[in-house]
């Protein structure tokens, strides 16, 4: 979504990650480690990008999520409960600059994350942990920025890097989540055409760091906080107005403080039109 003209974008992303595998450090660790055993997540974003001119904009995005959660719980304390839930996520608003050189290559990104997610899901046990709801509870500052750049004089092939940080302000209930640094290197070649259909892969290395939660209701400290790297090779179709983009990613790397639910591969989609 990284802008290159004044003008409005709408977009809906759908994003889905099937934690199913227990880790600890760098490796499996046995399922009996870990009392979650699956959580199973579909993401749905509507959002909207509003370049007003050639240097501000403005992003608004918000989610709603589905969840599936297996652990350990119940009556007993042994048992094996499932919770399904589904409801909106956590809204992002962010400004965009872009004034720093005519062709918008390099921008930067500040704004907020709310709390309108629902953090107190819960079933007559109280198995679902906080770091397992949908929204966090914690008002977050965003911090990012972007960059573009010819790789090759024709401009078919181009780089591109991004990082987002999120870092949680104002805690609720005595829990803070971990604060998060996400960045992002990649390539993209434009020179495909099919008819009046752009072909446009794209290769993207992807990186996360997050640290643990704190605050008396966190889960469990000691099983919280990460480190990750994704290759996600994707495609984007562009056919007017219209474009579509889809990716893998799939887990070169990762590290897990505790025992952690991992997810092997996670698959985005995303559609969107300007105006």
């Amino acid at each position: 979504m990284f802008p290159d003209s004044a003008g409005q974008t709408l977009f809906l992303d759908s994003y889905y990650q099937d934690q199913n595998s227990n880790w600890s450090g760098s490796a499996k660790a046995p399922a009996a480690d870990n009392p979650d055993k699956d959580i199973r997540t579909d993401f749905v974003t509507a959002g909207l990008q509003d370049m007003f001119d050639r240097s501000w904009g403005l992003q608004i995005e918000m989610p709603y999520d589905s969840r599936h959660f297996v652990t350990t719980g119940g009556a007993t304390g042994q048992e094996i409960v499932t919770s399904n839930w589904s409801g909106p996520g956590d809204l992002r608003v962010q400004g965009i600059y872009t004034g720093f050189s005519a062709d918008l290559s390099t921008g930067v990104t500040f704004g907020l994350k709310l709390p309108t997610g629902d953090s107190t899901h819960n079933d007559a046990f109280g198995d679902v942990d906080r770091d397992s709801e949908i929204g966090t509870g914690s008002t977050d500052v965003l911090l990012g920025g972007f960059h573009r750049g010819i790789l090759m004089g024709d401009g078919s092939w181009t780089w591109f890097s991004q990082v987002v940080l999120d870092l949680p302000v104002l805690a609720r209930d005595q829990y803070r989540p971990g604060a998060e640094a996400d960045a992002a290197i990649g390539i993209y070649y434009r020179g495909w055409m099919l008819g009046g259909l752009k072909i446009t892969p794209v290769a993207q290395a992807k990186v996360s760091d997050r640290s643990r939660d704190t605050g008396a209701n966190a889960a469990d400290p000691v099983a919280s906080g990460f480190q990750r790297l994704l290759l996600a090779p994707g495609v984007e179709l562009d056919w007017g107005r219209l474009m579509a983009y889809a990716d893998i990613e799939l887990a070169a790397y990762q590290h897990f403080t505790g025992n952690q639910l991992a997810a092997p591969v996670l698959t985005k989609v995303s559609l969107s039109y300007m105006f």
